[in-house]
Parts: C-alpha cells; structure tokens; sequence
C-alpha cells in the first residue's frame, strides 16, 4: 500500500518524526538505529526489549511512531499495540509492526490490534523509511509480500466488524468511492488525484467516514472495505 514521501510528515512542520525501536534482539534494534540515525527528519528517542517495555517507553517518550515487533517475551508486541492504541492518551503515537513471518493470522491481528501499517523484517530501507513517514502522516502501510495474502483472505474469511458500525448505506457516494481508495491504501494526496479533489478534502472525507462508521482509524476503514465487498482483490 502506498506510501507518502518524508516530505508529508510532521519533520515537514519543523520537528523531526520521533522513533521507538522495541525488538527483543539488540542486535536488530542497533542495525534498526544505525539505518535511522542518519535519515534527516528522523530521531529515534529510544528502544525496548519487550512488549511491557514498550508501553512504558511510549507513555515516556511519546513517539510518533513505534517500531513494533511481534514475538518477544512475557508481553508481546499484539499486546503492546492494542495497550497502546488503546489508550486515548496516547492516541497520537501511531504502531507499525515489523515481523520476520508473514502469517496471516499476524496481520489481521495487528490491524485489529490498531497497527498503521505491517511491514517484514526484510523490507528495502527506503521502503521502511517510507512506511515510517506513511504511518506518521496517519496512512497505512502493508508490505507488498502480504497484502494480496491479506485481502484475499478477509473477503474469503470475513471478521466481525469492529462494534457500533452501521452498514455502509449510512454513506454517500462521494464517501464510498474514498472508502474504497482508503481500502486500496492510497493516501490523502492520492485520493484527491485519483477522484479530482484538494487533499484536505479527501481528509475531511476520511475523517466523516470514521465518525459515520464507528471506526478507530484507516487500517479498520481498509478491513471493512474488503468485508463489506466495497472493494475485492485486483478490483
């Protein structure tokens, strides 16, 4: 799913994306750190070595964005995700989870879970660098290797939609033809390309079906655009 350029971020407002790396390898976290430290408009503000130190790094650093692993010991990263985009208070830190396994059960999950974006371990540094000022920008990011995995099986395998969602026909037409870019990962900019409005209306656009649908952010709005069958694999 696409992703914006760093340009698009909050290091674009005069401040630098602020990074927290948790892997329970430290060698993974330094190599993480060393890529990190030497992209402009990117500051990593600290690391962590597992799920309940995550939390607890991220009600101390306030990051806009947290590096997330998945396996690691006593909490682990679906855990931590779900703490922490759970908690209205830290509602501006986005997750973007990074894993060495590509199982399905693992993405539907962390989407579930309120992830921005879910990326392998192996995924090209531009694309990390991308996916990072994606999700900061509040897009999200899912790597090429998974999403056909992913898609294909919500609509084979439909979840329960996340509670208090009315069906789609609380929607207008103009608001069910940005559903469906939002499902297909396009960013603001690109849905304004795409249906021949400013940015800032796409914006408001999304933020009006979040409300009318009940939806915490774009990764449920991309979820239910599958389970509904607004939007199918290769549409």
């Amino acid at each position: 799913m696409a992703a914006d350029a760093l340009g698009s971020t909050p290091a674009a407002a005069g401040r630098d994306i602020r990074v927290l790396l948790v892997d329970d390898q430290v060698l993974v976290r330094r190599g993480f750190a060393a890529l990190l430290a030497h992209e402009p408009g990117v500051e990593v503000v600290g690391e962590a070595g597992d799920g309940a130190q995550a939390v607890a790094e991220t009600w101390r650093r306030r990051p806009d964005v947290v590096l997330m692993d998945i396996r690691m010991p006593r909490v682990n990263g679906l855990d931590a995700t779900r703490a922490i985009r759970g908690d209205v208070r830290l509602s501006a830190t986005k997750v973007l989870v990074l894993t060495t396994f590509a199982l399905d059960e693992d993405v539907h999950e962390a989407l579930r879970a309120g992830a921005s974006g879910f990326l392998l371990k192996d995924t090209p540094p531009r694309l990390l660098l991308e996916a990072i000022a994606a999700a900061a920008a509040g897009d999200v990011v899912i790597s090429p290797a998974v999403t056909k995995r992913l898609v294909a099986d919500l609509v084979r395998r439909p979840v329960g939609r996340p509670g208090g969602l009315g069906p789609l026909d609380v929607l207008s037409e103009r608001e069910r033809e940005v559903l469906a870019e939002v499902a297909r990962g396009r960013t603001n900019a690109e849905i304004g390309r795409s249906l021949y409005m400013s940015p800032l209306t796409a914006k408001t656009h999304v933020s009006r079906i979040l409300g009318k649908l009940g939806a915490r952010d774009r990764a449920q709005l991309v979820v239910i655009g599958y389970e509904t069958g607004l939007v199918r694999p290769g549409g």
